[in-house]
């Protein structure tokens, strides 16, 4: 009964540790996970956007000016996407 009850109570400390280890990098970068999803999603989002106006420029539908200012505005959102996530990457 004495050893079941050590081994109860070096599960507790293991538990614990792990719910403090956990705590500890969600305080050090809180809501990394909600970030990543949406450097993602925004990125998702760039690409599907660049990828429109880019055909758009092929087939020469449309305003030129406004088109390629509307594809470098989606190529410049997927490129910053990339650079935080790889900045949150890195932390």
């Amino acid at each position: 009964m004495r050893r079941l009850k050590s081994l109860k109570m070096q599960y507790m400390t293991k538990l614990n540790s792990e719910q403090y280890d956990r705590l500890r990098r969600e305080a050090k970068s809180p809501y990394r996970g909600l970030r990543i999803f949406i450097y993602i999603a925004l990125a998702g989002s760039g690409f599907i956007g660049a990828i429109i106006f880019l055909l758009r420029l092929l087939a020469g539908n449309g305003e030129l000016e406004a088109n390629l200012g509307s594809f470098g505005l989606q190529i410049g959102v997927l490129s910053l996407m990339f650079y935080l996530y790889r900045i949150d990457r890195a932390k």
